[in-house]
């Protein structure tokens, strides 16, 4: 059971529950597509800002409909992570499922912009975004219940977030954009794994078949280094293929990577809270990195 806590306000009840620290992942893959068109020389603020709503209006509501699904199936009766709003009682779950569509009715909102830009293949990425959000945990067979949640990161908050932000800046898709856009998934991904090894018992118990629960603990820790190792070799690869070395900023924050994951081989339980904040703020470094080695 996770520890008790101080009931907080109504405000900070609804700013807990957004779980800000992983709205960086959010933030830095707008970063990154927006670095990639000023590149080319095609940036637009408005874009920018556009996309940033969508993509962060969209993490919001996966959030908010996470704790609302995890809580209604009993997902979180053992939790040993951080305080649930609905668990902890601090908000009701209908109050989160309200919160959820408010954050999907916003990201539509910001959506629109880039829709007259792009047209349907902007509308149909941007109808599959939100429904996959909600479907994460809601649905007859929710995303992150049947082992679908690690892909579901990786496309949307990698690839699509990415390569859409780029588009819409520029009307297009490049090798560079798709390949960059895997870098960013990954450590986005890092972070569920991370979420999903910690709570691998009380997930087994409740039916929730992460991957971490369908071939064990080793097989999470293993895909957290793959998938660190994936966002190294991007910009290696990128630097090699392209004859330019200012994709290697991103190298500098390897220490921080290798750190990160010797903790998560080491930790287990509880012990892995700290590490959920420290992989997306790995994140946000690198991303920030990977996007100053565009602009470079």
């Amino acid at each position: 059971m996770s520890a008790a806590s101080p009931t907080p306000s109504t405000a900070s009840a609804w700013l807990q529950a957004t779980r800000p620290r992983t709205l960086t992942a959010a933030v830095g893959a707008v970063a990154v597509g927006s670095a990639l068109a000023q590149s080319d020389h095609a940036h637009r603020p408005d874009v920018t800002l556009a996309a940033l709503g969508v993509a962060t209006s969209l993490q919001i509501a996966s959030n908010l409909y996470n704790d609302y699904g995890d809580f209604v199936r009993g997902a979180d009766a053992e939790r040993i992570g951080p305080a649930r709003a609905a668990q902890s009682g601090w908000l009701t779950p209908q109050h989160l499922r309200l919160g959820a569509f408010v954050a999907v009715a916003v990201a539509t909102a910001c959506g629109l912009h880039i829709v007259r830009l792009l047209g349907w293949p902007a509308l149909v990425a941007g109808l599959a975004a939100i429904l996959s959000a909600i479907a994460y945990t809601g649905g007859p067979a929710p995303l992150g219940y049947v082992g679908l949640g690690d892909a579901f990161v990786m496309l949307f908050f990698g690839v699509v977030a990415v390569n859409g932000t780029y588009a819409a800046h520029t009307g297009r898709l490049t090798t560079t954009s798709l390949v960059t856009s895997l870098a960013v998934g990954a450590l986005a991904t890092a972070i569920l794994v991370v979420n999903n090894l910690r709570d691998r018992v009380g997930d087994a118990k409740v039916g929730k078949r992460t991957l971490v629960v369908r071939f064990g603990a080793g097989f999470g820790r293993g895909e957290y280094a793959a998938l660190v190792a994936l966002a190294y070799a991007v910009p290696i690869g990128l630097a090699v293929n392209e004859r330019r070395a200012n994709w290697l900023i991103a190298i500098a924050t390897l220490p921080l990577a290798i750190a990160r994951t010797r903790a998560v081989w080491s930790k287990d339980g509880a012990h892995l809270n700290p590490e959920l904040g420290r992989t997306a703020l790995l994140g946000l470094v690198y991303n920030l990195s990977l996007a100053a080695g565009a602009l470079a």
